[in-house]
């Protein structure tokens, strides 16, 4: 399996950007559809995830600014980001998981500026 990220962006405080994440390979009709993110020096921390069954969550810190969408038929998942902070600056990672494993992608940079 593999997952590549694309919508690397630079963007000003309180603006927009969506990141998107397609997968191919063996790809089961059960998974969850992960965003990560990470800050040099500090740990991967979840951001939201979105299973096939549309069950959903969101880190305390991005709920009612971000949304996860993902397409089953074209194994995608995109995470819209609105209402940016500073603090919302780091590497996104998508994830997915199945019964065979835990598959990552590359990671994509996400600067907010002030």
């Amino acid at each position: 399996v593999q997952l590549v990220e694309s919508g690397v962006g630079l963007v000003q405080a309180v603006g927009s950007l969506r990141i998107s994440c397609v997968a191919s390979g063996r790809i089961f009709s059960v998974n969850t559809l992960r965003w990560y993110r990470q800050v040099p020096g500090k740990q991967l921390a979840l951001v939201a995830y979105l299973t096939t069954s549309r069950a959903t969550k969101y880190a305390d810190s991005v709920t009612d600014r971000f949304t996860i969408f993902r397409d089953n038929a074209k194994n995608t998942v995109d995470l819209q980001m609105n209402s940016l902070k500073p603090e919302d600056t780091a590497v996104y990672y998508c994830s997915l998981r199945q019964t065979m494993g835990n598959y990552w992608g590359q990671g994509t940079q996400v600067t907010v500026s002030s």
